[in-house]
């Protein structure tokens, strides 16, 4: 990793883009201008699986559940009572109700968008999340009963997909580009990929999404007033960079973003668990973390942090250890004179190029030769989802409900039934994660949710790298604008500007 190239090329292209562009500012704009490097996937929440799309929908659609600051779930637009085991009744408020079509959200709408979740012929990605519901009852426009296969005292907090009208649905509605939610903002436009527009209900405020893939332009597009915002993807010189320019604020946040390695445990390489050992020894997390993430980034074990109920309490993952790590590859025929040849795919987003690079690096110090390949986020994203890779990098965002294992790992959640990428099939994984679920109290489950975090360090479908911090380049024009652990956007709601004359 050349540290000086990476810096001087940076400063160079600063230089070039603020003398060609200076005195170009967008002083007239009323609108908040929020820059981020890919496009939302789609804005239907049955489907949205990437961080873009999962952060947008949160603005267009209310679910029945949220969480709370320590991941417990509370009411969003319905309260609940649990009348037995396997049988639990939700309540509608009366507020949050009304569709961005000016229908009124009731009851059958809330069932209508989890039968099709349900329903196998929508291939929708949460279905095993929810596969507990037996089947629904609408008691009044007001009042839902969910009647559960099992008893499951986590259920509510199931229920966070955007709830969508009924009569929508059953026309088969392109929410995917046309969302219609009761959610506090409206999609105003999105012509191309872009710039995609939400309004504001409560005030009319106009909130812009502009896609700039370079995260060097979006800084310099922050600086000189084409955008307002900018929250994550920024390499450690940028951030830098940007505390010194004036107007500007950074804010930072200890965040919860769980970054890993991903493995095809299919591929007759890969699914060896010695070559994925190998590979875990090899890598210096706390380096990468010290010299890329300028310290804005924690060890991983799991998923979860140590401050999660379900979470491993001192679990930090694979223990750096390249002599190990070239001890494994000798077993298996392979050192420096003949490395072992892989293939990692990675976005083409400079910052993850970058990550990318470095441990290729460390993994070529004992004699791993790998090929990074790099593609734009649809094609990436499309070819982890089918399963076409040997190694790739990723991020869990926004992660609150221990039901994720189950979407992640277990052998009946290959996509596209689910999001066990890596083709995972181990039978000791599936039975701890179904007797988590069986478990009446927390205390019950969270033994064996530690449990199976154990089993998956021993088998290894991911290498846990990093939680990665949070952090928001800010105009000082804008206020009221807060980062949240998970990453989302939720301050979008509430965030002000002030006018320049």
């Amino acid at each position: 990793m050349n540290h000086q190239l990476f810096l001087t090329v940076n400063r160079c292209l600063f230089f070039f883009f603020l003398i060609f562009l200076n005195g170009c500012t967008e002083t007239q704009r009323t609108s908040i201008a929020f820059g981020i490097n890919t496009a939302p996937v789609t804005l239907d929440p049955r489907y949205a699986t990437d961080a873009i799309s999962y952060r947008i929908t949160r603005l267009l659609y209310r679910s029945l559940v949220d969480f709370d600051e320590q991941f417990q779930a509370i009411p969003d637009i319905a309260t609940w009572q649990r009348l037995a085991p396997d049988h639990y009744r939700f309540n509608l408020k009366q507020s949050g109700r009304e569709f961005h079509n000016g229908t009124r959200l009731a009851a059958e709408d809330i069932k209508a968008t989890y039968e099709s979740v349900l329903n196998p012929n929508h291939s929708s990605p949460h279905r095993n999340s929810v596969a507990m519901i037996d089947y629904m009852q609408v008691v009044d426009d007001d009042t839902l009963d969910f009647y559960l296969s099992y008893a499951d005292p986590l259920f509510p907090g199931r229920l966070v997909i955007g709830i969508l009208p009924a009569e929508l649905i059953a026309s088969a509605h392109p929410f995917s580009t046309q969302p219609v939610g009761s959610g506090e903002m409206r999609l105003s436009s999105w012509k191309d990929e872009s710039l995609l527009s939400l309004l504001r209900l409560s005030d009319d405020q106009v909130i812009e999404f502009r896609i700039v893939k370079d995260a060097t332009v979006r800084a310099l597009k922050l600086i000189r007033g084409e955008i307002d915002i900018i929250q994550g993807n920024l390499s450690p010189e940028l951030v830098r960079w940007l505390e010194k320019q004036q107007g500007i604020n950074i804010d930072k946040q200890k965040g919860n973003t769980f970054t890993y390695l991903g493995f095809n445990l299919e591929d007759s390489v890969m699914g060896n668990v010695i070559v994925r050992q190998a590979i875990a020894h090899a890598i210096d997390r706390e380096t990468i973390i010290r010299y890329v993430f300028g310290k804005h980034a924690m060890l991983a074990g799991s998923l979860f942090s140590s401050e999660h109920w379900a979470g491993q309490v001192e679990s930090v993952g694979i223990s750096y250890s390249p002599e190990k790590s070239i001890s494994l590859l000798k077993e298996l025929g392979y050192d420096r004179d003949s490395p072992l040849s892989l293939v990692y795919k990675t976005s083409n987003n400079p910052f993850r190029l970058r990550l990318a690079t470095v441990i290729q690096s460390q993994l070529k110090e004992v004699g791993i030769d790998v090929t990074i390949q790099s593609y734009d986020w649809g094609t990436f994203y499309a070819d982890i989802k089918a399963g076409r890779f040997q190694m790739f990098g990723l991020s869990w965002v926004g992660l609150k409900m221990p039901d994720i294992f189950r979407y992640v790992f277990h052998s009946k959640s290959i996509p596209p039934a689910g999001a066990n990428r890596g083709r995972l099939n181990d039978a000791t994984v599936d039975r701890l994660i179904e007797e988590a679920e069986q478990q009446s109290k927390l205390e019950q489950q969270a033994m064996y949710y530690q449990a199976l975090q154990r089993r998956l360090l021993e088998v290894l479908p991911y290498v846990p790298l990093w939680y990665e911090d949070n952090v928001a380049a800010i105009s000082q024009a804008v206020t009221d604008y807060t980062l949240s652990a998970d990453g989302n956007f939720d301050a979008l709601k509430i965030v002000s500007k002030t006018r320049v004359k």
